[in-house]
């Protein structure tokens, strides 16, 4: 997620970024750190600097809901709903997979394997079962395995989203490599208290903003908690 340098800044603009980087350091020094134990997701950095807000789909947004929890999806978006999961297709998807983001209560109550609750921190956490490729060429055929996969850096030093109900997620994202060569991008919003997973099963790119501004728009006040 680098930024490409501009063009040189005048002397306000540097003044402006310095103080903009002293607001973030003492904001962000206390709470827990990126470990592996799963903090309160409602603990508080009240004094993030808080980032540009990515532009909305050209036919804006309605609310969808599953289990009480309310998120925005894109109008011209398909929306797929089962009894344990919410599933929002872009345009020209036929299937819940590439491209798509999927909204899962009680996510890990729910696994096999517990996922993601004990392997959001591991650079193979971006699934339950990591072993198949999900690129563009590949996610239909599902039969190129999966070789390795980094977790990628985010923009919040401790790896935490504000959601619109106040509570804040472990936010983790992954770029996986295929056996063909392929790469492909995964992306997860986690509430461990909650067990609520906000889930890019593999990025289209053009919509990069677009997740997370859907991400930030989930409130879970009406949501039954175990």
């Amino acid at each position: 997620m680098s930024q490409t340098p501009g063009s040189p800044w005048s002397r306000t603009a540097a003044a402006a970024a310095a103080a903009a980087l002293a607001l973030l350091a003492s904001g962000c020094s206390g709470g827990s750190g990126d470990s592996g134990a799963a903090p309160s997701p409602d603990s508080t950095y009240s004094a993030v600097v808080a980032a540009a807000e990515p532009a909305p789909p050209a036919g804006g947004f309605t609310t969808v809901e599953i289990q009480g929890i309310k998120i925005s999806a894109p109008k011209n978006w398909s929306i797929d709903k089962t009894g344990t999961q919410l599933c929002m297709r872009p345009p020209g998807q036929e299937s819940c997979a590439y491209g798509s983001v999927l909204v899962i209560p009680h996510v890990a109550k729910n696994d096999p394997n517990k996922w993601p609750k004990k392997q959001f921190n591991r650079p193979d956490g971006w699934s339950s079962n990591p072993t198949t490729c999900r690129s563009l060429g590949t996610a239909e055929a599902s039969n190129v395995p999966a070789t390795g996969a980094e977790k990628l850096p985010v923009d919040h030093p401790q790896g935490l989203t504000k959601h619109a109900d106040g509570l804040k997620s472990h936010h983790r994202e992954w770029e996986v490599t295929c056996q063909n060569g392929d790469t492909f991008e995964v992306r997860l919003w986690f509430l461990p208290q909650s067990d609520i997973a906000v889930y890019v099963w593999s990025v289209d790119a053009q919509y990069s903003a677009l997740y997370d501004k859907i991400a930030k728009s989930m409130n879970t006040d009406a949501y039954k908690r175990d």
